[in-house]
């Protein structure tokens, strides 16, 4: 139902209703959403949260993910998806743009676009992306201090502390750092960048009890689980952070090859979401419902 209708929004914070759905029973499954358009149609297809990537925000703007991307740049993303699709929505807040106070910043920022969930990681800037080589760790203290400011400002929201050590420090290593960071605050973990199964249930087995997300990036260094193999090893979250970027971008560089190469778009059209679809899906005519100035659409028909 459309966003403007007061009687259609969430009466409890994104917060509360993330904590809530993490007390039901399986894992929960979080398909990343890079837009409004793409949370309405993970919404129409069962999800019952989403995840917004720091990567795929960054590339829908034309830039790497190098921790470029401002908070306000963030929150842009998050009011977009949060009032597209009502869902509890978790956020990737990078190395939380600076030290305790820019996180305590960044904290309330994101609660008050609409976010449910926040994840820092303990990586130095120029951040990379935590499937790459050669990232450049904080301090574990240092990035505890950032969980407990995050702890400390936020109202509802749900803070996930993720940790790239595994590849420098060794599964040891992170399991130290997490156990840091759940003393500083943090109510879960990511445990990023994990290779291979064992990795996964080791990491699970010296945290018992601890929700733990996982990372099922695609063209990474995690083979590829599904969210019930995730769940078998321990796992209570998991996301598909770039999943439907990657789908967008690859469907959009063949139509601009199609034209280029057509001179037209008919070729592309089976390939399309038809006007009707769209308007479908943004829920047009309940919008013009709200005013009876507006004269209900009438979706021209086109063969395909």
């Amino acid at each position: 139902m459309p966003y403007l209708v007061a009687s259609d929004l969430a009466a409890e914070p994104a917060g509360v209703r993330f904590r809530r759905l993490l007390e039901e029973p399986g894992i929960l499954r979080m398909p990343g959403a890079h837009n409004g358009m793409a949370a309405l149609q993970a919404k129409a297809a069962g999800f019952r949260a989403l995840y917004l990537s720091g990567g795929a925000m960054s590339a829908s703007m034309g830039l790497p993910d190098l921790g470029i991307i401002t908070i306000e740049d963030v929150c842009f993303f998050i009011r977009q998806v949060a009032r597209s699709s009502g869902l509890p929505l978790l956020v990737d807040g990078d190395t939380g743009y600076g030290e305790a106070l820019n996180v305590m910043n960044m904290v309330r920022a994101f609660e008050d676009a609409g976010a449910g969930a926040v994840h820092l990681e303990d990586q130095l800037l120029p951040k990379k992306c935590g499937h790459l080589n050669d990232k450049k760790l904080a301090d574990a203290r240092d990035m505890a201090a950032k969980v407990a400011a995050a702890a400390r400002a936020r109202r509802h929201l749900y803070v996930i502390a993720r940790t790239d050590a595994a590849a420098s420090e060794g599964l040891d290593g992170a399991v130290a750092r997490a156990r840091l960071y759940l003393e500083a605050g943090a109510d879960a973990i990511f445990p990023e960048a994990m290779a291979s199964a064992e990795m996964f249930r080791a990491f699970a087995a010296a945290l018992p009890g601890v929700p733990l997300l996982a990372n099922m990036t695609e063209f990474g260094r995690t083979p590829f689980f599904t969210g019930a193999e995730f769940e078998a090893m321990g796992y209570r979250m998991v996301i598909w952070p770039v999943s439907s970027l990657r789908v967008a971008n690859r469907a959009q560089a063949e139509l601009y090859a199609a034209i280029a190469r057509d001179d037209g778009t008919r070729g592309m059209l089976n390939r399309m979401q038809s006007r009707a679809e769209l308007y479908e899906t943004i829920g047009l005519h309940e919008y013009e419902a709200l005013d009876a100035s507006i004269v209900q659409t009438v979706v021209p028909t086109v063969e395909r």
